[in-house]
């Protein structure tokens, strides 16, 4: 193989998926993950459980993955892996199978940022130019980041307190539907009235957000409607889950749209979890076509957790020879860098 061709196997174990892929001059050739189902019964993450699993899984799916893009062992140039932010039981799983591989090719390790990483999955299909907006929401966070280019970014606001996705799951959790709740609250909102039920819109300075005060509201207005009617949820269900999204989406957009206007960039994408969502990507898209935006939305596949978009940071990071020796250890919460 010739040295030009740099294989990146990338491997994304930061909460319940683990993943491992393979990216080749910046091309993804394989992304393989698997699902843990253990969670569901629980009705959120167990981090002991999901260590356990990562544990379980990581071999096969590397070997999967390396299969499937047809790259022997010997043909990896780098290894990439999540460092932070994560579960750190699930994130040292994943760190010390990547160097313990990196170690016995003898090839470079390198670290990546996860949310870092949310935001570059737009670069494995549809580039956007720089400077570019990326609204990055998961189940664990919300964040608008200025990107000046792969590897110079900023996070010019976040959650003050729960992330978009985390308040999605938990007034699922309130209706009686079952984990992981985000995306039902999603189908149900496309057949309901967005405009039935008021709930309030969080006010916050800058770029900043908050999604405990809707969790709150949506908590006191269905303790008061089910004292009349116990079953006030099963009955109205579209019409509350498309007040809730259409809420969030509300609070979502406001902050995005305030950050275009003053730094006055046109250039706009959505990553992370949350970006699956079909009214957020509805409500980016026809905000863009108002505002004159050139939107950016990654394919499903890239937009909740996975190590392809673990692969292309490492390939940019490989560029600039940004890479991390073996004393490197996960943790937990990450500043950006």
């Amino acid at each position: 193989m010739h040295s030009e061709t740099v294989n990146i196997l990338a491997i994304e174990s930061s909460c319940d998926e683990t993943s491992a892929a393979v990216v080749q001059n910046g091309k993804v050739l394989s992304n393989t993950i698997a699902t843990q189902k253990v969670h569901e019964r629980y009705g959120g993450v167990v981090p002991e459980l999901a260590s356990r699993a990562h544990m379980q899984h990581i071999v096969p799916v590397v070997d999967v993955a390396l299969r499937d893009a047809g790259v022997a062992k010997s043909d990896i140039t780098a290894v990439a892996f999540t460092q932070a932010p994560g579960l750190i039981g699930s994130l040292l799983v994943g760190a010390c199978f990547a160097k313990a591989f990196a170690q016995a090719l003898n090839v470079p390790l390198i670290a990546v940022h996860h949310m870092q990483a949310h935001v570059l999955a737009h670069f494995i299909d549809d580039k956007p130019e720089f400077p570019f907006l990326c609204l990055t929401v998961s189940g664990g966070h919300t964040q608008i980041v200025l990107c000046r280019d792969h590897l110079d970014m900023e996070v010019l606001g976040e959650t003050i307190d729960d992330a978009a996705g985390e308040a999605f799951d938990k007034v699922a959790k309130m209706l009686g539907l079952p984990y992981p709740g985000g995306p039902l609250i999603d189908k149900y909102a496309a057949e309901g009235d967005p405009l039935r039920f008021k709930f309030p819109m969080s006010e916050m300075k800058d770029y900043e957000f908050s999604f405990s005060g809707i969790k709150t509201s949506v908590l006191y207005f269905l303790q008061a409607q089910r004292k009349a009617d116990p079953d006030f949820a099963g009955k109205n269900m579209k019409d509350i889950c498309a007040s809730v999204q259409h809420t969030i989406i509300n609070m979502l957009m406001s902050k995005l749209k305030k950050a275009s206007k003053d730094l006055g960039i046109k250039h706009i994408g959505i990553a992370g979890g949350v970006s699956a969502n079909s009214g957020l990507r509805k409500a980016i898209q026809d905000t863009g076509e108002q505002l004159g935006w050139k939107v950016y939305i990654p394919k499903f596949e890239y937009c909740t957790d996975n190590a392809a978009m673990i692969g292309i940071t490492g390939y940019y990071k490989f560029l600039k020879g940004d890479f991390a020796d073996m004393t490197v250890s996960p943790t937990a919460r990450a500043t950006w860098h």
